[in-house]
């Protein structure tokens, strides 16, 4: 059979459609020509299936013309992971294999020059999307992507480290059958790790009112910004803000690790784990929201079901942080280009850090600020009115005197806050089916429930301050998660009342 075809798949954002690769082998002057819309790094599986072929001691047909096709043409094709089944083609087409037998299996990898499977980017997303499409097809791939794929519950997954242990496992009807390959193994799902481990909020001592922001902002979804000078404990609280958070249900885990595998940064060790992500303030918006051709995600989709953490929030592009806008109302990055169009989710809980000024003294007691008013308000400048206003809790941070750090016992343990942010988190999902922070339009006002003296101080506290819509319904949300941590079925005035207080503390430390 001159004609052999043999199914793969590309990466265009989480989404993994289908391509089938097309080869035909012809008389004629002897060549090997690759179509189908791919990019360098594809056309160049040519010397390497070439190689691979040849060193794992299988015959090549230098003496035919080659026809590689990867449809559909117009679908953009990236990366080393069209390699295995390009070289699976050529056998299938010289007779090598049985080309019947490829059916219902779709193999990707990337070929060393000796014949062995190297892993590719993507594996997981891959599995995943076959999974949503409700497609039963056994994927073979390398050693590292084997794992990340079998992952998916149901998943049937087939690891293979050499050319040749999948070469056996398809040969033609009457070939002997070879001695078992230990480079071919069937692989079953993993469940997700409860989260153990990583820094603990015992190590903080003192800080009172940051700690309460964090459990209200894990209970309910909401961001959060902390201001204070330098080393009054910003990092390290925002560091441990993760192991406060509920532990990632099955879907939850499967949709952060397959971002993460699609930048190449999945580690079979987090599975299950809430990422955390902190770019440092030089990143670019692209580096943030996600770009480039193809289109790859950003830190905010790597963070997605977890935590991004923005230390030095003034000292970000301007560009990067009004990019972070769109994303944390909706939960999702559309990047389009010209050529193609790919989503990434980035559904994540916004920590940021700042200084109240340049030196980062401005309020403090224990220092002089040296800043004119004009540096000061150039630098809280920096940070824009729309952006804050999407923040849920702004609180500050005071620097502790001595007295107040040596000596002084440990504060409470992540695990007994992650405790009482599950009992708060359950509530909001039996009463909606989400967090608090995704309540809006007409259910708020019944979901929330507040009660007529809550209502009339939250309206004089919104005038006073001269709130937006948005930050007077955010402040909302947080009452209700705070009145959930109580365990109350109303929304009373003293959870409106530390609410309001906790969305006023940029204001206060400003003026």
């Amino acid at each position: 059979m001159s004609l052999a075809l043999v199914q793969s798949r590309a990466l265009l954002g989480l989404q993994a459609p289908a391509v089938t690769v097309e080869v035909h082998l012809a008389n004629g002057l002897p060549s090997f020509t690759l179509v189908g819309l791919a990019d360098v790094e594809v056309k160049e599986a040519r010397e390497r299936v070439r190689s691979a072929l040849q060193n794992a001691g299988l015959d090549f047909p230098n003496n035919k013309r080659i026809t590689v096709n990867l449809a559909p043409a117009d679908l953009p094709k990236d990366s080393g992971r069209f390699d295995l089944p390009i070289a699976l083609g050529i056998l299938a087409a010289s007779g090598q294999i049985d080309a019947s037998r490829l059916a219902g299996h779709e193999f990707a990898g990337e070929l060393s020059l000796s014949g062995e499977l190297r892993p590719v980017r993507g594996a997981l997303a891959t599995s995943l999307a076959l999974h949503t499409q409700g497609s039963t097809a056994c994927l073979v791939l390398p050693p590292g992507s084997a794992e990340e794929a079998a992952l998916v519950p149901g998943a049937r997954v087939v690891r293979a480290r050499h050319l040749l242990d999948v070469v056996q496992a398809f040969l033609p009807p009457g070939t002997e059958p070879p001695a078992p390959s230990e480079g071919w193994a069937v692989l079953q799902a993993q469940p997700p790790r409860s989260p153990t481990g990583g820094p603990d909020l015992a190590d903080v001592k003192g800080q009172t009112a940051a700690r309460r922001a964090l459990e209200i902002a894990a209970a309910g979804g909401h961001g959060l910004l902390m201001v204070g000078p330098p080393g009054s404990g910003k990092s390290m609280l925002a560091q441990r803000f993760a192991g406060l958070l509920p532990a990632m249900q099955v879907d939850e885990a499967l949709e952060s690790a397959a971002v993460a595998s699609l930048a190449g940064s999945f580690r079979p060790e987090d599975w299950g784990r809430r990422p955390t992500r902190q770019p440092h303030h030089t990143a670019s918006a692209v580096a943030l929201v996600g770009g480039g051709s193809p289109p790859r995600p950003g830190e905010i989709s790597l963070a997605h079901q977890g935590v991004l953490f923005l230390d030095e929030l003034p000292e970000f592009p301007r560009a990067a942080l009004e990019a972070l806008r769109e994303p944390l109302e909706t939960g999702h990055i559309t990047i389009a280009r010209a050529a193609q169009r790919a989503e990434f989710p980035a559904r994540f809980q916004l920590i940021a850090a700042m200084n109240p000024c340049p030196c980062g003294f401005l309020g403090s007691s224990q220092r002089a600020c040296r800043c004119t008013p004009d540096q000061v308000a150039r630098y809280q400048g920096k940070l824009s009115g729309p952006l804050l206003d999407r923040i849920d809790l702004h609180v500050e941070v005071p620097a502790l005197p001595a007295e107040q750090l040596v000596g002084a016992p440990a504060g409470e343990a992540s695990a007994t806050v992650r405790e009482r942010v599950e009992r708060a988190r359950a509530r909001a999902l039996a009463r909606q089916g989400h967090p608090n922070q995704a309540l809006q339009g007409q259910g708020m006002d019944e979901l929330v429930m507040l009660q007529d003296d809550a209502l009339q101080f939250l309206q004089r506290a919104a005038n006073r301050l001269g709130w937006s819509a948005r930050s007077t319904h955010r402040t909302l949300r947080v009452a209700r998660t705070i009145a959930d941590l109580a365990g109350a079925t109303h929304t009373g005035a003293d959870h409106v009342a530390e609410a309001v207080q906790l969305r006023r503390g940029l204001h206060h430390t400003q003026h």
